[in-house]
């Protein structure tokens, strides 16, 4: 049995209580959003991957290494979640009312798989391009606190698992990217698969001869 920080577990319930009096179609909304914003960093790291195509083996590494990092970042977030077992809040907490539908028994709630995939977004577009972070800075910290708000997280949950999650899609990011540099430059070198790793050279301007 975990033992819950008493902050966290009001703080839950002045969110969830506050997520009861909002309108029926803005619960359903927020139901949805909280599964649906996690497409906003697969739309991410296609741009990046786009916008590295022009800035070299280096950035592309980086753009390519970004979904493999937030996959690590969950791995290690599923993994801690078995070990910890913490029952969910929507089970544990007296007279919890949520939005969401609570997740089974053994489906467990620390850390927060969701925010720790958003920090590892987060922290790997940062590496690959620190202007990024303008879109998923918010985009993680919305994340995170959807959770809460549909009721199936406390707040040291999905706190915990944006700082899981930055961790490591940071330490991945940073010891791979050599590796992934030097794996771009060999496979820029095959034809087929240059127009997906760099842009072709601008065509050389002709000027006309005047007479």
């Amino acid at each position: 049995m975990t033992l819950i920080p008493e902050p966290s577990t009001d703080a839950y319930r002045a969110v969830t209580s506050f997520a009861q009096d909002l309108p029926a179609w803005l619960q359903s909304f927020a139901e949805a959003a909280t599964d649906l914003l996690l497409l906003g960093f697969a739309v991410l790291f296609l741009a990046l991957w786009w916008r590295a195509r022009g800035h070299g083996a280096r950035a592309m590494a980086a753009a390519l290494l970004a979904p493999v990092a937030t996959v690590a970042g969950y791995l290690v977030s599923e993994g801690a979640k078995t070990l910890v077992q913490e029952e969910r809040p929507c089970r544990a907490v007296a007279d919890a009312v949520t939005i969401a539908a609570c997740p089974p028994h053994g489906d467990w709630s620390f850390p927060s798989n969701h925010a720790a995939i958003a920090g590892a977004a987060l922290a790997a577009a940062f590496i690959a391009w620190r202007w990024s972070a303008a879109f998923a800075a918010p985009l993680a910290l919305l994340e995170a606190f959807s959770r809460v708000f549909v009721g199936v997280h406390y707040p040291h949950d999905v706190a915990v698992g944006l700082l899981v999650g930055a961790a490591v899609a940071a330490a991945v990011a940073i010891a791979a990217r050599g590796p992934a540099e030097a794996l771009v430059v060999r496979m820029a070198a095959d034809t087929r698969l240059r127009p997906l790793l760099t842009t072709p050279p601008p065509a050389p301007h002709r000027q006309e001869t005047l007479r």
